[in-house]
């Protein structure tokens, strides 16, 4: 075979695709946990001093070389409420959500049992507080849905003859929808709330 085939065939035989051009993955448990009046799930509320302190938001990080998304979000969720991994039931894995910031988000949903949620712990180094709230209430109450366009902005000097196109080629636009619930006292909106609206729905 020839060299290079051999060198492609090599990189690419065993690799699991991501995102062309990602700056980096991201997993979060989405976790279930069992109450009186059915599922619920846990959120954190991040603390004042990280970034985007003050948001709700599932246990998570940064993906780390050679971890694959459910060990990411299991070893996040211990490090940030101290839940064992040996506590969580893995259910599956949501769709990924892709930012416009150039990253990969993986959700991984998760049972929490009741000895784990004993173990519930908060970093106050990462997470200010924690809740829960009813599956049901997601099911059943529709969010407000709010969304901004993405527009590109084309560099002055963009090279337009040589590659054949003109100042009015039509650019791909986007469009982004932060969906934004509340819960008490607390606001799960933006990647948080995509999840939870991907994990309510009925008709997939």
């Amino acid at each position: 075979m020839n060299e290079t085939l051999q060198r492609l065939q090599s990189r690419f035989r065993n690799r699991d695709p991501g995102l062309l051009g990602a700056s980096a993955s991201y997993a979060v448990l989405c976790p279930l946990v069992e109450r009186p009046d059915g599922l619920h799930l846990l959120f954190e509320v991040r603390a004042a001093q990280v970034r985007q302190g003050g948001e709700v938001c599932f246990p998570g990080g940064r993906m780390e070389a050679g971890e694959n998304d459910a060990a990411c979000a299991l070893r996040e969720t211990e490090e940030e409420l101290s839940i064992p991994p040996s506590s969580v039931t893995l259910l599956g894995r949501p769709d990924f959500l892709c930012s416009q910031r150039g990253f990969l988000l993986r959700p991984v949903l998760g049972l929490v049992s009741a000895a784990g949620m004993a173990c519930l712990r908060p970093s106050p180094a990462e997470v200010a507080d924690t809740f829960t709230a009813p599956l049901d209430f997601f099911r059943q109450t529709p969010p407000q849905v709010y969304s901004y366009d993405l527009i590109p902005q084309v560099p002055e000097d963009f090279p337009y003859a040589s590659v054949g196109i003109t100042p009015a080629y039509p650019w791909a636009r986007g469009r982004i929808e932060i969906p934004v619930w509340h819960w008490e006292n607390r606001a799960i909106w933006g990647m948080t709330a995509r999840i939870v609206r991907s994990l309510t729905r009925e008709d997939v």
